[in-house]
């Protein structure tokens, strides 16, 4: 049993791995077994509180990561944890328009984001470790993810943002034409047995619940393509990777509730995000050319939290200005 404990997955300890898989899932049972046993309307206060725990956690975790691994890891881990958290503000606006397009109540909607979870636990797993085996054996593929990002950071800088239109995707057009899909919903189940109008046979339907749910899935997914990348040019520890994505997502999702109403206020936090994608690409041409081996940890994390903290202020500066001219 020893043996497996320290046996090496992905360079790091079995242990720590299932230290961190303990922590997420008692955390899950936590909140679904006790803080929202019952439907209940989340409001801002209560999403504030639980956002503020996850959060506590994340950065206590980086503590423990400074002490299994020492101050350059646990720099690594918290611009990680920060950048992710930060570029998947852009989920929520998504988010929210899914729960829109669907009328999903309020009341409803946490259970579809603690089941969206489990799905991003396994999706970014699976993306985090193919990234990790490319890095490891074609180390080029790294320069590859960096011009990706600073590609990305210069597109959202100087393209236009459109709007949505989810009655047109692709994957709910495929849903609803292949599989028994209700109009309604009914309560907070994602499938329900009703009769079929053709047949007047009992079949299984899925609910607009459901494909809220696949939708967010998908919308995470897409969003990865961006943010996976980007913590694998702060640091190539696949552990470090995968516990700081995890656990900006668990807070940022515990966040949504009071975020919703004040999204309007962060328009202009994109231009931030664009920069620092930009500028996270940019770290290892960077490093080469100054000859480093890698850029300083605690460089990238003070330059992170000064783009996105003056981004923050201006974007809430903007708005204001906005609503005092009417």
């Amino acid at each position: 049993m020893e043996t497996l404990l320290y046996t090496m997955f992905l360079g790091t300890p079995m242990w720590l791995w299932l230290t961190f898989i303990g922590i997420v899932l008692a955390l899950l049972v936590f909140d679904l077994g006790v803080l929202n046993r019952e439907d209940h309307e989340i409001g801002v206060r209560e999403s504030l509180k639980l956002s503020a725990l996850y959060i506590s956690l994340g950065v206590a975790f980086g503590g423990f990561v400074w002490f299994q691994f020492g101050a350059n890891s646990a720099a690594e881990y918290m611009t990680a944890f920060v950048v992710e958290k930060t570029l998947a503000l852009d989920n929520v606006f998504v988010i929210a328009l899914i729960f829109s397009f669907f009328a999903i109540p309020r009341a409803y909607q946490h259970r579809v984001l603690f089941w969206g979870i489990l799905g991003v636990i396994v999706l970014r797993g699976i993306m985090i470790g193919v990234g990790a085996t490319l890095v490891a054996q074609y180390g080029w593929v790294l320069y590859l993810f960096a011009a990706f990002l600073i590609f990305t950071g210069i597109k959202m800088l100087v393209t236009d943002e459109k709007e949505t239109d989810l009655s047109e995707n692709p994957v709910l057009k495929f849903l609803r034409k292949h599989f028994r899909v209700t109009d309604k919903l009914h309560g907070h189940a994602f499938f329900v047995r009703e009769a079929d109008p053709k047949t007047g046979k009992v079949v299984r339907w899925m609910t607009p619940l459901f494909l809220a749910l696949v939708l967010i899935e998908i919308a995470d997914l897409v969003f990865a393509v961006d943010s996976v990348p980007a913590v694998f040019a702060i640091t190539t520890d696949p552990y470090i990777v995968y516990t700081s994505n995890i656990f900006a997502i668990l807070g940022l999702r515990a966040l949504y509730f009071a975020l919703a109403a004040v999204l309007h206020r962060f328009h202009y936090l994109k231009h931030a995000l664009a920069i620092l994608l930009v500028f996270i690409g940019s770290k290892i041409f960077v490093a080469d050319l100054m000859g480093w081996e890698k850029f300083p940890a605690s460089w990238s994390l003070a330059v992170t939290f000064g783009i996105l903290g003056a981004g923050t202020i201006y974007s809430l500066w903007r708005s204001r200005r906005e609503v005092a001219a009417g």
